[in-house]
C-alpha cells in the first residue's frame, strides 16, 4: 500500500508571541515542531504499513526549514519526503493551501491512502484535509479515532463526533483526517536519524506543478485573509468572600448583577 502523510511545522505553542503592531504571529527565531495531530497520522501510517506492507511518503508545505519535520518523519520510519516550497505559496489561506498541497500530491505519485491530522495547533480550522480530498476528488472521513478493520479494498473506521461515535467503511483511494490518541506515536529513532540524514527530500516549486497559474496560489489564490491575531487577556483579579450560605448567595448575586450577567 502506498501511503502519503501530510505534515506541518508549527510554532511551539508555549512560545508563540503576537506582534502588537501587525497582529501576526512572530515566527522568526521561534522554535518549531511537528504539528501534534500529524504525529498521530504518521503513527497510523506506520501501523498500517506494518500490517499491509508498502511505502510511506511524508509531505509538507513551507519554507526550507520545514524540511525538519520530514527529517523527523524519516527518523520515525517514513520512506520518502516531499517539501512544497516557493515564495509564491506564501500567505495562503486554507483554500489556497489545500489546493497547493493537492497539486504537490499529484506530482508525487499515486497513493492508496492519504493521512493527515484532524487540525493544526496554529490554525485550528480542521479544513485543509477535507479540502485536499475535494481537490483530488477522493472520498474522505474526518475525526477518525480508531481503525477497526483493514480490508483488501477498504478501511472500516470509527469517528468521534463529539456526541456520538460513528462507524463507516471507506474504499481506497481515500483520505483520512485522524484525531488524537488513535495510536500512541513512537519516538524518533537515533539510528534511523543517522541512517537517513543524507536521504534526499524532493522539493517542489510552482514550476513543478501541473497548474502554474500564480493567481491560484498564495495570497493571490486566497479569498480570505486573517486581519489580526491577538493573545487572550489575562485577568488575575480575585475576591475572597466569607459568611454563611445566604450571605454568600447574596454577594454572588450582586456581583453577577454588577458584571451584567444577571
Amino acid at each position: 500500500m502506498n501511503i502519503l502523510v501530510c505534515l506541518k511545522q508549527v510554532p511551539d505553542s508555549n512560545k508563540v508571541e503576537v506582534d502588537p503592531v501587525t497582529g501576526v504571529l512572530k515566527r522568526n527565531g521561534v522554535e518549531s515542531k511537528m504539528n501534534p495531530y500529524d504525529l498521530f497520522a504518521l503513527e497510523t501510517a506506520l501501523r498500517i504499513r506494518e500490517k499491509c506492507g508498502g511505502t510511506i511518503t511524508a509531505l509538507t508545505m513551507g519554507p526550507g526549514q520545514a524540511a525538519g519535520v520530514i527529517r523527523e518523519a524519516f527518523a520515525m520510519g517514513a520512506d520518502h519526503g516531499v517539501l512544497i516550497s516557493d515564495r509564491k505559496f506564501g500567505g495562503a489561506d486554507v483554500l489556497a493551501t489545500s489546493y497547493t498541497i493537492s497539486q504537490g500530491i499529484k506530482k508525487s505519485g499515486e497513493f492508496d491512502l492519504i493521512l493527515c491530522g484532524k487540525q493544526t495547533t496554529d490554525g485550528d480550522t480542521a479544513q485543509v484535509g477535507p479540502e485536499v480530498a475535494e481537490w483530488l476528488k477522493l472520498p474522505s472521513l474526518s475525526n477518525v479515532s480508531k481503525i477497526i478493520e483493514m480490508k483488501a479494498h477498504s478501511l472500516v473506521v470509527e469517528m468521534d463526533m463529539t456526541h456520538d461515535l460513528e462507524v463507516a467503511e471507506i474504499k481506497y483511494p481515500c483520505l483520512l483526517a485522524v484525531d488524537k490518541d488513535i495510536f500512541v506515536p513512537r519516538l524518533p529513532s537515533y539510528i534511523k536519524k543517522q541512517e537517513t540524514k543524507d536521504r534526499e527530500i524532493k522539493v517542489l516549486s510552482l514550476e513543478d506543478m501541473e497548474d502554474r497559474e500564480e493567481k491560484h496560489y498564495g495570497l493571490n489564490g486566497s479569498p480570505t485573509q486573517v486581519q489580526k491575531i491577538f493573545p487572550p487577556q489575562s485577568n488575575t483579579r480575585r475576591e475572597t468572600w466569607s459568611g454563611d450560605g445566604k450571605e454568600l448567595t447574596d454577594q454572588l448575586y450582586h456581583k453577577l448583577k454588577e458584571l451584567k450577567f444577571a
